[in-house]
């Protein structure tokens, strides 16, 4: 049972070890940069960082919801948290990341990942397409020296002949074996290169000392008021949102790619857990990583294992190999990390422009430039969502139809056709003829459905216009869930509710 839980073998298919253990060892050293990159982003010492990277990644590796997927110190927790950190210093931030944790278990629990299925696919589109750019510009920073400025002669030759090198490795490599993960092969050669023939170029020692020890327990140092509270708490619902939002989305490119169908909950409960541990244990907190999970998954890791090798890995290498890691070109991580910038971007996208709707195209391009240049994921997501909820309201708005006759009795039929809801209900009015109609009318919804209160109201209305000029209108074949809205709606409108055996379900006016 607790090796079915963990899942460190696979019991639906044979795990390849080699690959699960030679992935992790590539991404562990993928985190090393990354991680110090983010810390100093957020104005944290690197330690800060790299404990993140260690404790999301070794738990959601045990925990999560989804075999494969890489945790750690990102890029987008780093930018929510930097104003705290500069205006109240590091123990704010690891209250904050506790906070935010517990807000995301609860989240998990409350089993609100499924709110992701309501991401349509041109908000992931852009989504994935604006992390690319992000991963993209952030390696121009490696091409410029320690004051900043580009660098240039053969300094910059030098540097970009290596990343290069290291692109047509990774490109090349698996065109003729897949024995080796081509990114750790790419990793090795280059620093192989670098030190036989003593090539004088930027190092991961060049950014920040990556040596410490194991992260220690430590309990934030801040007063347990609620003034405290008051000033973590935004920065925390913002970090669980950030950080829920990008992991699961990430999930969701992992299920494709892997054809497999993660859990969204679980992994939910995973990154609550995770960021309280990081908070506990001196680190910045974080969530899913999409590039290192694209490192991960490209090298034909699918098990937990190769997560927690990753950061195991990585715990390894600050306490004891920090000097030789150190010394790794940031030449060959760059050259990765543009790898998978162009293997994250959906080159398909292009090819649907011409084929998708104009609203569609449009969400993708807003959702890409908000996460592109703003940084702000869950803005870009909250955006994307917003306005293909707005354009399904607008579609849907006008297809409602009615269709009318005249009975035997000399009453009026109205079919109504499509859903009835705020968006609609314009349309919907302008259907009747009140004044020529005769004194009794017929609204039949067996081919509609009266979606929310401003539908009810519309109800309400159109009832109202009838009675006023001495006619009986009767609501018919309501649906089940309409007749509860109704119910409930008796008390603040005067109609009436109840039961015909012609018609199902007949409204009248009181």
């Amino acid at each position: 049972m607790i090796k079915k839980y963990f899942n460190l073998f696979d019991l639906s298919q044979k795990v390849d070890y080699k690959n699960e253990i030679l992935s992790g060892l590539t991404v562990a050293m993928a985190l090393i940069p990354e991680a110090v990159a983010f810390a100093l982003i957020a104005g944290l010492s690197p330690l800060t960082g790299l404990y993140a990277a260690f404790m999301m990644g070794f738990v959601t590796s045990i925990l999560g919801g989804r075999p494969g997927m890489i945790s750690g110190a990102t890029g987008a927790i780093a930018v929510v948290i930097a104003a705290l950190a500069y205006s109240h210093g590091v123990e704010y931030i690891f209250a904050t990341v506790i906070l935010a944790g517990i807000l995301q278990a609860i989240a998990g629990i409350l089993r609100l990942g499924k709110l992701m299925r309501l991401v349509p696919h041109p908000v992931i589109f852009g989504f994935v397409n604006g992390l690319a750019i992000i991963i993209f510009m952030s390696q121009l920073d490696q091409f410029k020296d320690d004051t900043g400025a580009w660098l240039t002669g053969e300094s910059l030759y030098m540097f970009l002949g290596l990343v290069l090198v290291t692109m047509v490795i990774i490109w090349g490599l698996p065109k003729f074996s897949k024995a080796i993960p081509a990114s750790l092969v790419a990793i090795l050669t280059i620093f192989g290169v670098v030190v036989f023939f003593g090539i004088d170029t930027k190092t991961v020692g060049d950014m920040a000392s990556i040596s410490g020890g194991f992260p220690p327990f430590h309990i934030p140092a801040v007063p347990f008021t609620f003034e405290t509270l008051k000033i973590i708490a935004p920065y925390s619902l913002i970090v669980a949102g950030v950080g829920l939002i990008e992991s699961l989305l990430t999930l969701n490119i992992i299920d494709e790619i892997t054809e497999t169908r993660g859990r969204g909950n679980k992994e939910a409960v995973a990154q609550g857990i995770a960021n309280i541990l990081s908070g506990f244990f001196s680190g910045m907190g974080g969530c899913a990583m999409i590039g290192q999970s694209l490192i991960n998954i490209s090298s034909g890791a699918r098990a937990r294992l190769s997560g927690i090798v990753a950061s195991v890995m990585l715990l390894v290498f600050i306490m004891f190999g920090a000097s030789l890691i150190e010394q790794m070109p940031m030449a060959a991580l760059t050259g990765l990390m543009i790898m998978v910038a162009i293997g994250t971007f959906e080159w398909a996208s292009f090819r649907t422009i011409n084929r998708m709707p104009n609203s569609d195209i449009f969400v993708m391009v807003l959702v890409t430039l908000v996460t592109a240049f703003l940084h702000n994921l869950a803005l870009a997501v909250l955006v994307g969502v917003i306005i293909a909820a707005l354009v399904f309201a607008w579609d849907n708005a006008k297809r409602i139809r009615a269709r009318k006759r005249i009975d035997e009795d000399g009453a009026k039929h109205y079919e109504i056709y499509g859903p009835l809801f705020f968006g609609s209900i314009a349309v919907f009015n302008d259907k009747f003829d009140v004044l020529n109609d005769p004194d009794v009318v017929y609204i039949n919804f067996k081919e509609s459905r009266v979606v929310d209160m401003s539908a009810i109201e519309a109800l309400n209305k159109i009832t109202e216009r009838y009675q006023k000029v001495g006619k009986t209108v009767h609501l018919s074949y309501l649906s089940k869930d309409c007749k509860i809205l109704l119910d409930n709606a008796e008390a603040i409108i005067d109609i009436n509710v109840m039961e015909d055996p012609k018609y199902k379900l007949v409204v009248n006016r009181i």
